[in-house]
C-alpha cells in the first residue's frame, strides 16, 4: 500500500507531486527547498539561512509521517553553486547530528524559485 504524506508544516508542492509518499517501511520525502510553509515564499537570502528552511521542512515531513530523523537513510542535496558547499554542510550536520545517512550532493544547479538548495529524503520507518 502506498500512502501520501501532506502536513501543512511544510511547504505545499509547487507542482504536480507530493510532499512524500510512504511505500512499505520507507518514506520517499520530494526535494524540500526553502519556502515558508505559511506564504509560500522563499526564505532566506543566502545559502546558510535557506539550509535552515530546508532541513526543517524535510524534518516536518518526516514527522508528519511517523518518523525520526534518526532513520533518515539516504539525502540527496542539490546546490545551486557547488562552492556554497562548506556553508551548507555547517547547517545539515546542525540538524542531521550523527545520524550519517548515505548522501549525495551535487551543484551547479538551477532550483525551482531560485533557491540555493533542496534536499530529499529517504526514511525507514520502522
Amino acid at each position: 500500500m502506498i500512502k501520501t504524506i501532506n502536513t501543512e508544516k511544510a511547504p505545499k508542492a509547487i507542482g504536480p507531486y507530493s510532499q512524500a509518499k510512504v511505500a512499505g517501511d520507507f518514506l520517499f520525502a520530494s526535494g524540500q527547498v526553502a519556502l515558508c510553509p505559511n506564504s509560500g515564499e522563499v526564505v532566506g537570502n543566502n545559502v546558510t539561512e535557506q539550509a535552515h528552511q530546508v532541513m526543517k521542512n524535510v524534518l516536518a515531513i518526516i514527522e508528519a509521517a511517523g518518523g525520526k530523523k534518526e532513520n533518515i537513510v539516504k539525502t540527496t542535496c542539490f546546490l545551486h553553486d557547488i562552492a556554497d558547499f562548506a556553508a551548507f554542510n555547517e547547517v545539515y550536520a546542525q540538524y542531521i547530528g550523527d545520524v550519517a545517512p548515505a548522501r549525495s550532493c551535487v551543484g551547479g544547479l538551477d532550483l525551482p524559485k531560485g533557491v540555493l538548495c533542496e534536499v530529499e529524503v529517504v526514511v525507514y520507518l520502522k
